[in-house]
């Protein structure tokens, strides 16, 4: 179909974005428009739209592939699992491809975000990728020689609901998550969650900027921010063993994660030696869009 040519939509809990990727995996094209938050037909409407007007500009009939702040069930269709919570319980994959009148392929965001950043990005090349979301929310991704792994329950690289590992004084038993458990990993690594760890009166940026002009307060907070990665990271490393982790979400763009968290993760990570490489996105916020499309991989030559 196509000619080679793939859009990826990415339905973010504040903005839906759409890219054209030719058959090079060049950008083409590529639209932000903000998400109807709460209204699950405007979200709808609005990817058949945003499909239409790209294919109209360029006179392509393109494979769609969609990235989702949650997973579809395999047992239901639904979705489930999404921290844009109207769209739980929907049928998603049902409308959207009625909506299109053609086959779209769905996978959870962070999940495309590692596969973006294993095919052509940051990870290039190696065989095992852990691909991580730091931002609103807190998900992850497995890439394993270049396929996504998504598990029999549709839910692996979901570390972001396990409990923060070896917590301690007043993180147990942690802030409520909108899971309904306390403690979990996206409860203290999240941008919110970093807000609220500095009393809730600057945001992460904010935060970021007063820790470079030497506010100490704001430096403690990153220290405990720093430390609390190290210790989630760790278990994915003591699981997985991957390669390479890679960062994205807007906290990904905090400098010295990529070398105070290494640095730190050797005093819980089970080995003498720690070769997993710890790496900031090669595509940034283009990531998760440009995954989405590369879930229609290149055919193979002949």
């Amino acid at each position: 179909m196509a000619g080679g040519f793939r859009i990826g939509i990415d339905l973010g809990g504040t903005k839906i974005e759409a890219a054209l990727l030719d058959p090079a995996g060049a950008m083409r094209d590529r639209r932000r428009i903000p998400t109807p938050i709460g209204d699950y037909d405007a979200e709808v409407a609005a990817v058949a739209g945003l499909v239409a007007a790209i294919e109209a500009k360029h006179g392509v009939r393109a494979t769609v592939g969609v990235g989702i702040p949650g997973t579809i069930s395999s047992h239901t269709g639904l979705v489930k699992n999404a921290n844009s919570t109207w769209l739980i319980g929907r049928p998603l994959r049902r409308d959207i491809t009625g909506a299109l009148g053609r086959e779209v392929r769905f996978a959870n965001d962070a999940n495309c975000f590692a596969l973006s950043e294993a095919v052509d990005g940051a990870a290039a090349g190696a065989a095992s990728v852990f691909g991580v979301i730091i931002g609103t929310g807190v998900g992850g991704g497995i890439v394993i020689d270049g396929r996504i792994v998504t598990g029999v329950n549709a839910v692996a690289g979901e570390w972001g609901h396990n409990p923060l590992p070896w917590a301690r004084g007043a993180e147990w038993p942690g802030p409520s998550c909108y899971c309904g458990r306390s403690g979990c990993i996206e409860s203290f690594l999240s941008g919110p969650a970093l807000a609220r760890d500095h009393g809730g009166s600057l945001t992460g940026p904010e935060i970021v900027a007063a820790a470079e002009q030497g506010d100490a307060a704001a430096g403690a907070t990153l220290d405990r921010y720093a430390e609390r990665l190290a210790r989630a990271l760790a278990t994915v490393i003591n699981l997985l063993d991957p390669e390479a982790i890679v960062l994205g979400g807007g906290l990904s763009r905090i400098a010295m994660l990529y070398e105070r968290v290494p640095e730190l993760w050797g005093r819980f990570v089970f080995s003498d030696r720690i070769a997993t490489r710890l790496l900031p996105p090669r595509h940034g916020d283009s990531s998760g869009v440009r995954g989405a499309a590369w879930l229609w991989p290149p055919e193979p030559a002949g």
